[in-house]
């Protein structure tokens, strides 16, 4: 295809994410059934979609398309900072997951502390945050894994960041931007020795905005209390 590619240089450095080629599909199938593309045409494009590596490509798709001036193939909001804000995270942990020669899980509907510590000692941890209740903006997640593994899973619409490292062991974060910037920020740091750490998105699973979530709990308080 002859479109320029004219992206926003905000925009051109941000890693697309599945949900945002997905979204732009949709888009480009809406215009298909309007009749603004040709088979072909929506055929070439979708094949670009998969294709694309970060949202400024994605722009490219919509750009001679209405979606694409209403509003635009992705997001280009602020990313989320690379470490915590200063003094928003304790140095106590709201929770500790230990496994010594044996395995520990935190997983389902649970209520995700400011930090949790997770220690993997010949042994295996879980911590699934994809059905997590966050009443916090920013998690801390410190894991050391030594001769042991630490597996963490998070919703798909937070952003994730990793400040740990490695020794004689494998410390990866698949660092993800959320479009929302108001979604839950979760940093994953520590060390792995001999061991590993894993920090990645749980497809299919995302969490409802944190202002969101916070405005029901206000209605709900006042509906118990109508006098206040």
């Amino acid at each position: 295809m002859d479109l320029q590619k004219h992206t926003d240089p905000r925009a051109t450095d941000l890693r697309a994410s599945d949900a945002e080629r997905d979204r732009v599909a949709d888009l480009l199938r809406e215009a298909l059934a309007e009749g603004r593309l040709t088979a072909d045409e929506h055929a070439e494009r979708v094949e670009g979609v998969l294709n694309a590596k970060t949202v400024g490509e994605l722009e490219v798709f919509l750009r001679d398309l209405p979606a694409g001036h209403r509003q635009g193939a992705a997001p280009t909001h602020t990313p989320a900072p690379h470490r915590p804000t200063a003094g928003a995270i304790p140095m106590d942990p709201d929770d500790n997951v230990v496994a010594v020669f044996s395995a520990a899980v935190r997983r389902g509907r649970w209520r995700a502390g400011r930090r949790i510590h997770a220690y993997a000692i010949f042994g295996s941890v879980e911590i699934d945050l994809s059905e997590a209740l966050f009443d916090h903006q920013q998690v801390v997640i410190k894991a050391f894994s030594v001769f042991g593994s630490v597996e963490v899973r998070v919703p798909e619409n937070v952003s994730l960041r990793g400040m740990g490292g490695g020794v004689f062991g494998s410390f990866e974060v698949d660092t993800r931007d959320a479009d929302d910037a108001e979604a839950p920020v979760i940093y994953v740091d520590g060390w792995a020795v001999l061991g590993s750490v894993e920090a990645r998105p749980r497809r299919g699973k995302v969490v409802a905005d944190i202002l969101d979530r916070v405005r029901r709990k206000l209605d709900g308080g006042l509906r118990r209390h109508p006098d206040r």
